[in-house]
């Protein structure tokens, strides 16, 4: 079988990027023939389809002229479609698996597959297909307007507090609209449940929704560990979506140590603010060094306060027999069995997520529950490569 994966970027940028070329990994591994399309970029690994990539676009960066051509890509102009037309003639999928698409390609690849009779299945990593500024978010807090209201995110200017943002948002989710991207693919596979039923409110048909978590190959977790350190971790990104500056503001009227590891836009303002001998900042660490911390901390805090999906670090901190505390919102439920995974906490709830940190150590230092071996066993299991692998050919094959 030939399967062509689609992403904007071809290297380990983000959880998307990574499920994507963990799929390419584990079709190969099965003896399926792959390709790949993304947008050339200076850090994408190298790939014998790479001629066939469009240009770099950049919104931010460019001059005018640069910021027209990367509008033009978002509604679908320019040379995406004869780049991915070509590709098509030369690799001939059987389908086409189609990952983060927007802005950077846009969904004029699925129209193009799907006009000459390839399947076509897309995983969805965000809320894009039914929220214009991806993440349900409006000034900190969660707003759904724009699945009753399309031109809410004009009044609002909820995209980057900018009216001309919001306008070529607004004007790219007119022309991508639900009808359009119904029509031109098969199945939407939808990695949370939460995420599915999202979908099916902004009118997407439950016959073409899929839910598929993400996974974790096995082999990069190893054992779990007898002796943990006295600490917990943040790993991710380090911007507002993710409630990391409420954890953090948490964090320093606690006596527990926090590792922080990743990297973002609120980095400079986090270091400065907090500079706790409890708070640790460890930057952008390799998977294997993420693997590492997170088998030497007591637990994972994941404080998110926008409608997470299926985080990888969830199910990575899992597999690895470290427990999680998780915000109550989104996807982050359906990972965590409270008192024998991890626990929960009331997202946005400073008081809640304190009390829990609290009370997360004392059940720990009791020794009677979160046992890693459990776990891991547990976890291993329900993200397995293998039973990925399962559900995704029948998506395929469906």
């Amino acid at each position: 079988m030939k399967i062509l994966l689609v992403n904007k970027f071809y290297y380990p940028r983000g959880g998307d990027c990574i499920v994507a070329m963990n799929t390419q990994k584990i079709l190969e591994d099965h003896g399926h023939e792959t390709a790949f399309f993304s947008m050339q970029y200076p850090e994408n690994i190298s790939s014998e389809y790479d001629s066939f990539f469009p240009e770099e676009v950049s919104f931010s960066g460019g001059g005018i002229s640069g910021k027209v051509s990367a509008v033009k890509r978002l509604l679908g102009r320019g040379e995406v479609a004869s780049k991915f037309t070509a590709l098509l003639d030369d690799f001939c999928p059987d389908v086409v698996h189609l990952h983060n698409v927007h802005s950077y390609l846009s969904p004029i690849v699925a129209e193009i597959a799907k006009s000459r009779g390839v399947r076509v299945v897309w995983t969805l990593h965000d809320y894009k297909l039914i929220c214009p500024t991806y993440s349900f978010l409006r000034e900190g807090k969660v707003c759904e307007l724009c699945l009753t209201q399309p031109t809410a995110v004009v009044t609002t200017k909820c995209m980057k507090r900018s009216l001309s943002a919001s306008l070529i948002a607004y004007m790219e989710a007119i022309v991508w609209n639900r009808e359009r991207l119904i029509r031109n693919t098969d199945v939407f596979i939808c990695p949370s449940h939460f995420m599915a039923e999202k979908m099916k409110q902004g009118g997407f048909p439950p016959s073409k929704i899929e839910v598929l978590p993400n996974f974790v190959s096995m082999e990069q977790t190893g054992d779990t560990p007898v002796h943990r350190e006295k600490a917990y971790c943040y790993i991710g990104r380090l911007s507002e979506e993710k409630g990391v500056r409420m954890l953090l503001e948490v964090a320093s009227r606690l006596p527990y140590k926090l590792y922080v590891a990743g990297t973002g836009p609120l980095i400079s303002d986090l270091e400065r603010y907090f500079q706790q001998e409890n708070i640790v900042y460890l930057g952008q660490l390799s998977k294997n060094q993420v693997y590492d911390l997170l088998q030497k901390v007591s637990f994972l805090v994941v404080p998110s306060i926008w409608y997470e999906n299926n985080p990888l670090s969830v199910i990575e901190s899992l597999c690895l027999g470290t427990p999680v505390l998780g915000a109550a919102i989104g996807g982050i439920p359906e990972l965590i069995e409270e008192g024998k995974t991890g626990l929960l906490f009331q997202a946005s709830n400073a008081d809640d997520l304190k009390e829990k940190i609290s009370s997360f150590f004392s059940q720990i230092e009791k020794k009677r529950d979160f046992q890693s071996s459990e776990i891991a066993c547990d976890a291993q299991d329900r993200f397995s490569e293998a039973g990925y692998y399962q559900k995704l050919m029948a998506i395929y094959f469906n």
